[in-house]
Parts: structure tokens; C-alpha cells; sequence
């Protein structure tokens, strides 16, 4: 499976930190979203694109290595955090990745994301792996709480081990375009992750406009946001590609304007292979290859690694395992 290999064999950069600019209006005041446009665009993105074979299996073995494998249950438990990083580091059975002509340490996930209270029983289940721990933090996932109070768990997470911060936004200052507010609550976010990596969730099934999601995109990367996040997967509505295309279309801009790259990561509702591959050929059709390597693209779910693995299989033997054999910790 050398294309496998091949496509798959993404470093993770050095890239420079966005650093942020000054709240600037103009960059987004004026902008404008065509719904159907949007909508009629990514309905023909997987359309035009066929991936068949070893070019399928290639991109899905990619879509590993850019996965947050997540856990964000009440029921948490040391031991299925455990459980969890077990199937980080290895998520494919010794005898696909044999098939697919890889050694254990070129297919692992891109990090493992849990809540704040559970860092630490991560990072201790992934020493020596090489594997970030991410936490969601800020109140996730409504973020309704007073401002310090999300900072201190910012700050908890950080001291516990994590690596990277997946933080929600306020969702009232998209809605009444106080957009100082939003700036503010980013940057101060921001600072509180330190050398984190910080992902804003947008949680875009609650900003009511395609618009919306644009503008508070942008806002949020004018904050220093290293990554921007469709969704918590608690909404009732998660990532969508339509969404994801506008929010790709910021990123852009915003690289076009500053010169730094921005992370994506669509997150909820994605549990199929399918939608690995959906995700993929939207970040390839709009932002070129540099954004399927897991710096710059990730995919949070947990699910849709079972479906995965399952196609993977098939693809080695020609038989499908059953479904309960692939089902995550």
C-alpha cells in the first residue's frame, strides 16, 4: 500500500503561530454569504470527486491521522480514558495495517481530546506516544459562565498536561454583533492557553446565518485562534459542509490578508467514512493539500473511526467485520 503510505506520510509543521491583528471591521462588516450558492457548492464537491481503492484507502488512513479521539461523557472514567489512548496509538488492527504495508507508528491519531478533568489520566496513558492531549474548556458547551471562571479552567487544563484547547465562544456576542466582546473574550482565551494551541468553537448551529459564522470566523483568527472548530456536537445542529465551506473561505482570506495559516476542525454529526472522505475533498478543493495534514486539519469524532477501520478492512481482505468489533471504548 505504498500510496497509502504516501498520502499519508503528512509532517506536522513548524508553522508559525498566528499571532493575531487588531480587531478589524472592515475585514468581514461587509460581507455577504449566498446560501444556495454555498449550498449548491458543497452538494457537488464529493459529486465531481471520486476515491476508489487504494486512493480511498490512502485518504482514509490520512483521515486517522488528522482525528481527535474524543470522549465528552458524564460517565468518563480513568478507565476508558485509558481504553481510549490504547486505540489512539493503535486505532487499526495489526493485520490491516500488515495489508496496507504500514508500521504501527506511521497510523495514529492527531490527538486525543477529553475534558479537563480527564488530562491527566491521558497524558499519563500516552507517555512517550507522541500524542497531544486536547480539552475542551470554558464552560464547554455552552460556555455560560462568568468570564474568570472559564479562564481558570483554561489554565487548569494547561497545568494538568494539555496541549491544546478546544474553547466555546459566546454565542450571544455573534448574535447581537458585539463584536469588541467576542474579540476580547478570544484574545483573553488566547493568553490563558499560553503555549496551548487554542481552537474557538464557533458552535455554528446556533448563529442562525451562514453570515454569522463567517464573521465570527474571522474575529475569532483577528484573536489569535489557532484553529477555528464548527461545533461542541452537543447542538442540534453540528458540522455541516456548507458551513464548513464558509468557514474554509475565512480561513483563506484571512491567510490572504496576513500570510498565517489557520486550522480547521469540523466537529458532531460526522460517523461514517463517508464523511472522512466528504471533509477531505472539501479542504483539498479549497485550500490545496497543505490542509490535509493534521497541523492544519482535524476531524473530531470518535465513531466514525469504527466505520473506517471496518472499510479498511475490506479493502485488505474483501470481507466486512462486524460492526461491534470497530465500536470505540
Amino acid at each position: 500500500m505504498n500510496e497509502a503510505a504516501a498520502i499519508a506520510a503528512h509532517p506536522l509543521s513548524n508553522r508559525p503561530r498566528n499571532p493575531g491583528v487588531p480587531l478589524a471591521r472592515d475585514w468581514f462588516a461587509a460581507a455577504a454569504v449566498n446560501r444556495p450558492a454555498a449550498e449548491h457548492r458543497a452538494a457537488t464537491l464529493t459529486a465531481r470527486r471520486s476515491v476508489k481503492r487504494e486512493y480511498q484507502a490512502a485518504w482514509l488512513v490520512n483521515a486517522i491521522r488528522c482525528t481527535d479521539l474524543t470522549t465528552l461523557a458524564g460517565d468518563d472514567t480513568e478507565g476508558r480514558i485509558a481504553r481510549l489512548c490504547a486505540k489512539a496509538m493503535r486505532p487499526l488492527a495489526p493485520h490491516i495495517l500488515a495489508g496496507l504495508g504500514l508500521a504501527p507508528e506511521e497510523v495514529r491519531v492527531a490527538a486525543v481530546c477529553v475534558y479537563p478533568t480527564m488530562v491527566r489520566p491521558a497524558v499519563r496513558a500516552l507517555r512517550g506516544a507522541g500524542i497531544p492531549v486536547a480539552s475542551v474548556a470554558t464552560g464547554f458547551p455552552a460556555g455560560l459562565m462568568p468570564l474568570p471562571l472559564r479562564l481558570a479552567e483554561i489554565r487548569y487544563a494547561v497545568e494538568e498536561g494539555a496541549a491544546e484547547i478546544d474553547i466555546v465562544i459566546t454565542r450571544a456576542h455573534v448574535l447581537s454583533a458585539d463584536w469588541s466582546a467576542l474579540y476580547d473574550e478570544v484574545a483573553a482565551m488566547r493568553a490563558a492557553s499560553g503555549a496551548a494551541q487554542l481552537k474557538a468553537i464557533l458552535a455554528t448551529g446556533e448563529l442562525r446565518t451562514l453570515r454569522n459564522v463567517y464573521m465570527a470566523a474571522m474575529v475569532a483568527m483577528q484573536a489569535g485562534a489557532d484553529f477555528v472548530k464548527t461545533s461542541t456536537g452537543k447542538e442540534g445542529v453540528n458540522a455541516t459542509l456548507p458551513v464548513s465551506l464558509v468557514m474554509v473561505r475565512a480561513l483563506r482570506d484571512y491567510r490572504e490578508r496576513t500570510g498565517f495559516e489557520i486550522g480547521f476542525k469540523p466537529a458532531g454529526g460526522m460517523r461514517t467514512a463517508r464523511d472522512a472522505l466528504a471533509w477531505q475533498i472539501l479542504m483539498k478543493e479549497e485550500l490545496g493539500n497543505r490542509w490535509l495534514a493534521p497541523d492544519l486539519f482535524r476531524l473530531g469524532a470518535s465513531s466514525m473511526l469504527g466505520d473506517i477501520e471496518r472499510q479498511l478492512e475490506h479493502f485488505v481482505t474483501g470481507r466486512y467485520a462486524a460492526a461491534h468489533r470497530h465500536a470505540p471504548a
